[in-house]
């Protein structure tokens, strides 16, 4: 009871350190977001490291920690690092070397502010903005209420009795406080320490982790992982390629990685970094940001099995979501050592850091997506000074719905995450990468990338769950479907657009600077 209490102060006093740390940048940040486009891009003048970070927290939240790495790490082992390094490389190098100069360019160009105004821009259609800014508002939601529940778990382990739904909403309000004061400025500037938080935290986490008895070491952890795995009969954890999971960490590899292409809430940071100087510096900062991140976490994973006690089926005791949680309260919670309750502190600010960077700016989104996209659209006399009132309205709002999802336990909106990711990354990566690089991309080409992305993520979900007569199944080919849908949207985009004439000219001047 003693070390419980320990813990729990120390953490107490974490966060209250960082929760003023965190509302001090929203009031600082306020004076920068008296316009529409300095609330949503800080005025098109974020800095490389401001904006390397901001990416690289938005990549990665709670959910990272406490459910892929969690699952994956048990079930896979140490071969799940390589969707960290997947992440680093193609999610975010790959990413930010082919999108960030094109993007920010023709942004500037067409006036764009968010990605269904780019689609409006580019191809000249106004319901392709419409169409876009629901599938954010739908798909976007659950997404934010899955890392309300990873951070949940954390918070109760740590906290046994508390109730997770009075822990969720601290969260939600501290988010919603320095977002509504601050937009994306105070989104940046809390990213940056929080990114800080996030890279120390690892560290410190895995040496320690690693260092205690029941661990001994990297090498004698690596051995007492492969001799559980073959106790149980997964001699995968340890292959150096996943042994017989090697295709579902392909999947998953494609869907995390390939999936930041075309989610609006990560191109965005493109659309706001301020010159091209900045854009090469920012490519290797957030790629050794994800490494460090992707890797630190999928590792800490891997070594559940070392301190989490199996239950019936092989499975975690407590359930996937409690495998890092117990992980490291075992190794760091019980010897009541006042160094290793600050280290476990720390680690609770990580993924809260994690957490919060990854739902302001998908709230911000999701905001912009009904404020500055769909209600002017469909109410064209509605003014700049009426989208600064709704985008802060709804923040809240956004911030309100995420946390009433989350509250309600309903499984089929936690394991919507992966669904979501695929939906709206395989609705947009076609015609927005499309965009970027053909000058010859039509509009009913664009509209077939949107189209179809969604439509094969709900095809496939429903073939699934009719073989299988389980959609919770269904559920968990999420990476496959995804990776499907991003497939097929960048596949039919083009080719549509050969077979199609409707090139909007001007446009297609303004967006390429054709003379």
């Amino acid at each position: 009871m003693i070390v419980e209490n320990q813990v729990q102060v120390v953490t107490v006093a974490a966060l209250i350190l960082f929760s003023v740390l965190m509302v001090g940048i929203g009031v600082y940040s306020s004076r920068k977001t008296r316009t529409v486009e300095g609330f949503l891009l800080g005025g098109r003048n974020i800095g490389a490291w401001i904006s390397a970070f901001a990416y690289g927290t938005t990549y990665f939240s709670a959910v990272l920690f406490i459910g892929y790495a969690g699952k994956f790490g048990w079930d896979i082992g140490f071969p799940a690092m390589w969707i960290g390094i997947g992440n680093a490389v193609l999610g975010c190098l790959a990413a930010w070397l082919v999108l960030a100069k094109k993007t920010r360019r023709m942004t500037h160009r067409l006036g764009s502010k968010t990605m269904p105004e780019y689609f409006e821009a580019r191809f000249d259609s106004g319901a392709m903005k419409i169409y876009a800014a629901l599938i954010i508002f739908i798909f976007l939601v659950p997404y934010s209420a899955a890392v309300y529940k990873g951070l949940g778990s954390l918070f109760v382990t740590i906290f046994p009795g508390a109730d997770i739904a009075i822990c969720m909403a601290i969260v939600a309000v501290l988010t919603a406080i320095y977002l509504v004061f601050g937009g994306y400025v105070a989104t940046a500037y809390t990213d940056f320490v929080q990114g800080i938080i996030m890279i120390f935290g690892v560290f410190v986490m895995v040496f320690a982790i690693v260092n205690n008895p029941e661990a001994g070491g990297f090498a004698n952890a690596f051995a007492k992982v492969k001799s559980l795995g073959d106790a149980a009969g997964n001699p995968s954890l340890v292959s150096w390629f996943g042994g017989s999971y090697w295709k579902f960490l392909a999947y998953n590899i494609m869907l995390t990685s390939f999936g930041t292409w075309g989610l609006p809430q990560m191109v965005t940071k493109y659309y706001a970094i301020k010159d091209e100087k900045s854009v090469k510096q920012a490519t290797v900062i957030s790629s050794l940001f994800a490494l460090i991140i992707g890797m630190g976490a999928y590792f800490v994973g891997s070594l559940g099995r070392i301190f989490v006690e199996v239950g019936e089926k092989g499975l975690p005791k407590g359930g996937y979501d409690m495998v890092v949680p117990q992980t490291l309260m075992n190794s760091l919670g019980a010897d009541g050592n006042v160094f290793t309750t600050i280290i476990l502190a720390i680690i609770m600010l990580l993924l809260l850091s994690a957490s919060m960077s990854t739902l302001s700016s998908v709230v911000l989104t999701s905001s912009s997506a009904i404020s500055v996209d769909l209600i002017p659209a469909v109410y064209p006399k509605f003014k700049d000074r009426h989208q600064m009132t709704a985008l802060r309205v709804l923040c809240f709002v956004f911030v309100g719905l995420s946390y009433y999802f989350a509250t309600q336990n309903i499984t089929f909106i936690v394991n919507l995450m992966s669904f979501s990711w695929g939906v709206v990354a395989g609705s947009f990566i076609g015609p927005f990468l499309w965009g970027l690089y053909y000058k010859k991309t039509t509009k009913a080409g664009a509209w077939a990338g949107l189209v179809s992305g969604l439509a094969t993520v709900v095809i496939l979900t429903t073939i699934h769950t009719m073989i299988s007569g389980d959609f919770k199944f269904a559920m968990n080919m999420s990476p496959q479907t995804g990776t499907s849908a991003m497939l097929v949207s960048v596949l039919v985009v083009p080719l549509v657009s050969l077979l199609t004439k409707n090139v909007p000219a001007e446009s297609v001047k303004i967006a390429f600077d054709i003379k």
